[in-house]
C-alpha cells in the first residue's frame, strides 16, 4: 500500500513538471495583444474583411464594432479580444499579413512608377524611353511622347498637371494591366 502511494506521489510530481505556469502579467499582455489585433480587424474595409476566415460570431462582433463609437467601441473591442482568446488566431493573422503585404507591394509599384515618370520628364527621355520600350513591348510610343509634350506645355503655361497625372495612369495600366 505504501509503495502505491509513493508511485502516485511520483506521478503527481511528473505532472507538476509538465504544467507551464503563466504569470498574470503575461496573460494580460496576451489579452491586450489580441485586443489590438481585433482593432486591426475592425479597421478593415468590408471587402478586405471578407478575405479573412472569421467565424460568424466574430464577424458579427466586428460588424457591430465598426458601427459603434467611443465607449461602446471600447467595450466591443474588449468583447472581440475575448472571442479571439477562444479562436485559432494564426490563420487570421496570416490572412491579415497577406492583405497588408499586398498593400505594401502596391505602394512600392506606385513609387517606382512615379520615379519612372519623373525620369521620363527630367532626362532627354531617350534612354528612359528606350528602357520602357524594352520592358513593355505593347507601349504606345506616340501616345507617351504626346503626353510628355503636354506636360512640358503645362509647365511652361503654369497650368494644372493634367498630363503629368495621365502619364502615371498610362504607366500604371502598362504595369498592372488595368
Amino acid at each position: 500500500m505504501k509503495k502505491e502511494q509513493e508511485t502516485d506521489f511520483l506521478d503527481h510530481d511528473e505532472q507538476q513538471d509538465e504544467i507551464i505556469w503563466v504569470s498574470k502579467s503575461e496573460i494580460k499582455r496576451d489579452a491586450e495583444a489580441l485586443k489590438k489585433f481585433g482593432a486591426k480587424l475592425v479597421a478593415l474595409t468590408p471587402a478586405n474583411l471578407e478575405k479573412i476566415p472569421l467565424d460568424e460570431k466574430l464577424a458579427d462582433a466586428i460588424a457591430l464594432a465598426q458601427r459603434s463609437q467611443r465607449g461602446a467601441l471600447r467595450r466591443q473591442l474588449q468583447y472581440i479580444g475575448k472571442l479571439l482568446r477562444n479562436t485559432e488566431v494564426e490563420p487570421l493573422q496570416e490572412a491579415l499579413d497577406k492583405l497588408e503585404n499586398k498593400h505594401n507591394q502596391q505602394q512600392a509599384v506606385f513609387h517606382r512608377l512615379e520615379q519612372l515618370r519623373d525620369r521620363l520628364l527630367e532626362s532627354g527621355n531617350n534612354d528612359t524611353l528606350s528602357q520602357l520600350i524594352a520592358q513593355y513591348p505593347e507601349l504606345d510610343i506616340q501616345h507617351l511622347r504626346n503626353l510628355i509634350r503636354g506636360v512640358q506645355k503645362e509647365r511652361a503655361e503654369q497650368k494644372p498637371p493634367k498630363f503629368y497625372r495621365e502619364i502615371f495612369q498610362y504607366l500604371k495600366t502598362l504595369e498592372i494591366g488595368e
